[in-house]
């Protein structure tokens, strides 16, 4: 089997941190928060590390998937699992054995990271049972940061997204270029569609889209152009 055991830096002076954070490649000047993007694990997952301000001493980390998350001493307010798909969840246990920050999961998808054996056979990954559960339309508070939250599901059945001063963090329903996959179990390519027409529907189109994988996008862009969009086109 293999193991998921993430070590964290938890750095008391920033500057001493290693440059790891992947820059923004999209203009985002709509967007006030600082996002910090970490390409994690053996398929590249995006975690998040989000700012209200620069300098702030405190983060909201979005989907610890795996080691190599850089802190630079910073107070973790709360860590936010968008779904519980392996390559998202890999880090969340350590990361709050380590900073003792609240996680925050869909509680559809809760017990996924309560067993995650029980799902992900072959992949080991340590359990996380203590949580605040969430659902759409509820709102969330963290690190001088408030975060609408919406029901996308589709790629998974509790999957969530959070949106925030422009920014919008919508874990693997939509993609620069893609959706998410619904050839797994419980997805459904309808239901993915009508979540990605609420989101588009909801929030401006120069809202920046931080993805699970890959760059930022927006859903103006990918409501134009995104080739599995087209019937949100019509």
């Amino acid at each position: 089997m293999t193991a998921i055991r993430p070590v964290f830096r938890l750095l008391s002076d920033p500057s001493s941190a290693s440059e790891t954070a992947i820059p923004a490649s999209l203009d985002s000047n709509h967007v006030s928060l600082v996002v910090n993007r970490y390409e994690l694990g053996p398929i590249g997952t995006n975690c998040y590390v989000v700012r209200a301000e620069p300098g702030a001493s405190e983060v909201v980390v979005f989907d610890p998937g795996d080691e190599g998350l850089e802190l630079g001493g910073a107070t973790v307010a709360g860590i936010v699992v968008t779904h519980t798909h392996y390559d998202h969840i890999g880090a969340v246990a350590d990361l709050a054995e380590a900073t003792g920050a609240p996680v925050y999961v869909s509680a559809v998808e809760a017990p996924v990271l309560a067993n995650p054996d029980a799902y992900y056979p072959g992949i080991r990954i340590r359990p996380w049972s203590d949580v605040t559960m969430l659902a759409g339309d509820d709102s969330l508070s963290l690190a001088g940061i408030d975060f609408q939250i919406v029901d996308v599901p589709g790629h998974s059945p509790g999957h969530l997204a959070f949106y925030a001063d422009g920014a919008l963090f919508s874990g693997d329903v939509l993609f620069a270029g893609s959706v998410g996959r619904t050839d797994l179990p419980m997805a459904d390519w309808g239901t993915l569609v009508v979540s990605i027409r609420a989101l588009v529907d909801r929030f401006p189109p120069e809202t920046v889209v931080y993805s699970g994988h890959g760059p930022e996008t927006t859903l103006g862009a990918e409501l134009a152009r995104n080739p599995f969009l087209s019937e949100l086109r019509t």
